[in-house]
């Protein structure tokens, strides 16, 4: 089993069921590729270091997921470089 933490930021220009959809999509992602997501934070809208894409602040989310093979992952990874409403993301292998 391997395990993953995956940090995101959603643009803060989505109203607060909007941002919900986008997570829960994501979640759906992981769990439909094989994946778990063990443990799901939102950290809640946050100001940037610098300017992504327009914005100066975002709604950051985070998740612990458990997959037998990174096929999760990489979608997770495809579906969030081609969406719009996820404006930064970074996929971290946590060694336990």
């Amino acid at each position: 089993m391997r395990n993953y933490e995956i940090m995101f930021i959603v643009r803060p220009t989505l109203s607060e069921d909007e941002v919900k959809k986008v997570v829960k999509d994501f979640s759906d992602i992981i769990t439909k590729n094989g994946g778990k997501v063990t443990k799901e934070e939102n950290m809640g809208q946050r100001e940037l270091a610098y300017e992504i894409k327009d914005f100066k602040s975002g709604y950051y989310f985070v998740f612990e997921v458990e997959s037998t093979d990174d096929k999760a992952i990489k979608e997770f990874d495809r579906l969030a470089l081609i969406n719009n409403d996820i404006i930064r993301h970074l996929i971290t292998k946590v060694e336990k």
